[in-house]
């Protein structure tokens, strides 16, 4: 009869929540430094779509370079930018990476990459 009366408690101990807390700030933190970059590299496909309607090397650079100082994107210069012809249009690829650093020698790397359509 006593063991009917005894409940059963169901849930988490301190310690787990503890540690479950702990996981969700670390992501939290990792996330908050990777959304810039992935905003950065949405603002970095819009420049150079804006810069491949330039009709030499040289207009598509410095175009793209306008674009980046307005949109305030540092990680890539019109200089690393690849300008090609396809079917007499302008093909710009880029490439680049960020990393975040982490803890100690540890560092998370995004590699972006891209071209004009």
């Amino acid at each position: 009869m006593t063991n009917s009366l005894k409940f059963r408690q169901h849930g988490m101990s301190f310690i787990g929540l503890l540690f479950v807390g702990g996981v969700l700030a670390v992501t939290g933190v990792v996330v908050a430094q990777v959304v810039p970059t992935a905003i950065e590299y949405q603002a970095v496909l819009k420049a150079v779509k804006k810069a491949s309607e330039g009709s030499t090397v040289a207009d598509v650079r410095n175009m793209f370079d306008k674009a980046a100082s307005i949109d305030n994107i540092s990680s890539i210069k019109g200089k690393d930018l690849e300008v090609t012809k396809e079917n007499d249009k302008v093909v710009v690829n880029f490439a680049y990476q960020r990393e975040i650093h982490l803890a100690g020698p540890a560092y998370l790397t995004l590699r972006y990459t891209g071209h004009s359509r």
